[in-house]
């Protein structure tokens, strides 16, 4: 990728996001941030020439497709999305509404779900053009406490194994971005967590617990989000273009440790695994 890419960014309001504008802006590219208010994406990117900001609520097919109109209609194009925006729902499984688990999915699995086909026409169109999603590492190593983000993390994994495949005959590239614990917004009260709505009295002491240990974890996270941000431009430079890219030390060796785990589990009973054929 070069100088005048454009970079289509959601979730550019706050966080990662952000840092992912900037640095796109300072590689030369331009920049399309969006948030649910454009104001604050402004505010936060800063003022630029090459940068537009529009709003966006990746749950609403119709805003999507005015935010797409308008990058388009400024640009001409989009070779680089990144799908960033989404929100985190932790809480035992039990605890977490039926509602709150379904939000979390529509947010953080099909919000990105929209966009992206909402750009892959255009891409189609050029041939070419890179689409980034940012999982996480719970999109490989889920845990308790986390089943509603884990459960939407992992589908993004699955699903961007095969859009991988499927839109390689047309040029474009499809990434998998699995950040470990970085330094944002995510953790802040109020801001993009989102606490269980029911309480069980078998769960209540681990939950005090684990809500006091995430909520502890704010600011104090090892990971620098400007150097990812500045690491994925480089990232999207790469020929071939990666499959997918572990961000951060922990990442890196907490996705290391899931697969000899997975291989390890493989192997485990092959007594009954192996001899199934007819």
């Amino acid at each position: 990728m070069t100088e005048n890419n454009v970079w289509f960014i959601t979730g550019a309001g706050r966080g990662m996001g952000v840092d992912i504008a900037r640095a796109a802006l300072a590689a030369g590219c331009e920049v399309v941030a969006t948030a649910r208010d454009a104001a604050k994406a402004a505010a936060a990117v800063g003022e630029d020439e090459n940068l537009l900001t529009v709003p966006l609520d990746i749950t609403d097919t119709d805003s999507v497709d005015a935010a797409v109109r308008a990058a388009m209609d400024r640009f001409g194009r989009i070779d680089v999305l990144v799908n960033n925006a989404g929100n985190f729902q932790p809480g035992f499984f039990e605890e977490v509404s039926p509602e709150q688990f379904r939000a979390q999915i529509e947010t953080n699995f099909f919000g990105p779900l929209n966009v992206t086909r909402a750009v892959l026409p255009m891409m189609r169109a050029q041939r070419s053009g890179h689409i980034i999603t940012i999982t996480s590492t719970a999109g490989i190593v889920s845990g308790g406490f986390g089943s509603a983000y884990g459960a939407s993390k992992f589908a993004l994994e699955g699903w961007t194994e095969s859009l991988r495949e499927e839109v390689e005959q047309f040029g474009i590239h499809v990434t998998a971005v699995e950040p470990g614990f970085f330094r944002t917004e995510l953790l802040v009260e109020g801001s993009s967590t989102i606490w269980p709505d029911l309480s069980i009295d078998d769960y209540a002491v681990e939950t005090s617990k684990t809500v006091a240990e995430w909520k502890s974890m704010n600011g104090q996270q090892s990971g620098d989000p400007a150097k990812l941000a500045a690491n994925l431009v480089k990232v999207v430079e790469l020929d071939p273009a990666p499959a997918r890219w572990a961000a951060g030390a922990d990442a890196v060796e907490a996705i290391t440790q899931k697969g000899k785990t997975l291989i390890d589990q493989a192997k485990a009973h092959l007594d009954l695994s192996t001899g199934l054929d007819h």
